[in-house]
C-alpha cells in the first residue's frame, strides 16, 4: 500500500480517550483509534506527523499541521502536547558545578525544580533556532522554547553552560 500523505481537507480526525484519534479520509476510508507521532521530533514539530494503528502500523503522515484546518489542527496539536509533555523552563535562578554534575535550580511550567545533569555537552543540546533540549541525571527531559527569551539573570547563569 502506498503511503497516504493528508494534506489541508484530505482527512477529518476525532479525538479520543488518551492520545488517540478516529479519521475519515477523503477517499471515504476510516481508521480507529490511531496515535499521532512527530517523524522528527526535534525539528519538525508542526511537520511529518504519522498516524499509527494499534499494531504499530502507519495509516497515514500529516505533512504540515499548519495546512489543515484550524480545528483538525488543534486535535492532533492536543495529543502531541500531551505525548510529548516535556516542562518548559521558564525562570534559572542556579547554575553551577559541582563534582562534575551540573546543577541547576529552575522555575517550569510545570513547577519548580532541581535538575542535576552528568553530562552537560552530550545532556544539553542548543538548536539552531534557539531551543534547549535538557536530559537530566535521571532521564527527564526540559526544554528552554528560546534561551534568549528568558529573563537576563537566566540568560547570564545559562552562557557559560551551553
Amino acid at each position: 500500500m502506498p503511503k497516504r500523505y493528508i494534506d489541508a481537507d484530505q482527512a477529518r480526525f476525532t479525538r479520543q480517550e488518551g492520545n488517540y484519534v478516529d479519521a475519515v479520509f477523503a477517499d471515504g476510508t476510516s481508521a480507529q483509534h490511531l496515535e499521532p507521532r512527530r517523524l522528527f521530533p526535534l525539528s519538525g514539530l508542526r511537520k511529518y506527523i504519522t498516524l499509527l494503528d494499534d499494531a504499530g502500523k502507519e495509516q497515514g503522515i500529516i505533512r504540515d499541521l499548519d495546512a489543515l484546518e484550524p480545528e483538525q489542527s488543534r486535535i492532533i496539536e492536543d495529543c502531541l502536547n500531551e505525548y510529548y509533555m516535556i516542562p518548559k523552563i521558564t525562570k534559572v535562578y542556579e547554575c553551577y558545578e559541582k563534582h562534575y554534575v551540573l546543577h541547576m535550580v529552575v522555575d517550569t511550567d510545570q513547577g519548580h525544580r532541581q535538575i542535576h545533569i552528568r553530562n552537560r555537552y552530550s545532556d544539553m543540546k542548543l538548536l539552531y533556532d534557539g531551543r534547549v533540549l535538557i536530559r537530566d541525571a535521571d532521564d527527564n527531559r526540559y526544554e528552554i522554547p528560546d534561551w534568549l527569551a528568558l529573563d537576563k539573570k537566566s540568560i547570564q547563569k545559562l552562557k557559560t553552560e551551553l
